[in-house]
């Protein structure tokens, strides 16, 4: 594969842009594939590395809406989505019982976005942690701070906004 064009979140647009991605996109547990797609969007805005949405159907694990909610400026409404991981994962399987530690709010959507962004309605997007997170087969690192959901990859270029000294950007 030949390497990616590197990208500049610093030229990325404000208002953001919502566009379909081909990239193959997954979310594992203990290399357990819980998400998994290649049909997902991704919203480009200035400072932020991307931030990706996949389809429900790619979401292998069971997930139980959170009371959480927060607002996007540009996205509306957003909900939150908590879900057990198991100790031990060998399988998707170990996912449906029930046991385990419930991770809360790490996992959101909007169920009524703005009309910019109706495509995403009921799309999912994960924090990059506490599982992993892959593009194109590349582990990402979370986009810096606790705030933001990007995902960070080789190709990302500059700093971008979620660190020290960035608040307010």
């Amino acid at each position: 594969m030949p390497p990616k064009a590197p990208l500049n979140p610093f030229t990325f647009p404000r208002p953001p842009l919502l566009e379909r991605t081909p990239r193959h996109l997954q979310v594992k547990w203990q290399d357990v594939v819980i998400a998994d797609t290649k049909d997902a969007f991704w919203v480009l805005e200035t400072t932020h590395p991307p931030t990706y949405y996949l389809p429900p159907s790619s979401i292998l694990a069971p997930l139980a809406k959170s009371s959480h909610s927060s607002f996007c400026e540009w996205k509306g409404k957003a909900t939150y989505w908590d879900i057990i991981l198991p100790k031990k994962a060998s399988s998707v399987e170990d996912f449906k019982g029930g046991k385990g530690d419930k991770v809360r709010n790490r996992i959101w959507s909007y169920e009524d976005p703005t009309d910019g962004f109706k495509p995403i309605k009921d799309y999912v997007s994960f924090y990059a942690g506490p599982w992993d997170c892959y593009v194109d087969g590349e582990l990402v690192k979370p986009q810096p701070g606790d705030f933001y959901g990007g995902w960070v990859t080789s190709e990302i270029v500059g700093q971008v906004k979620g660190g020290p000294g960035t608040w307010g950007w």
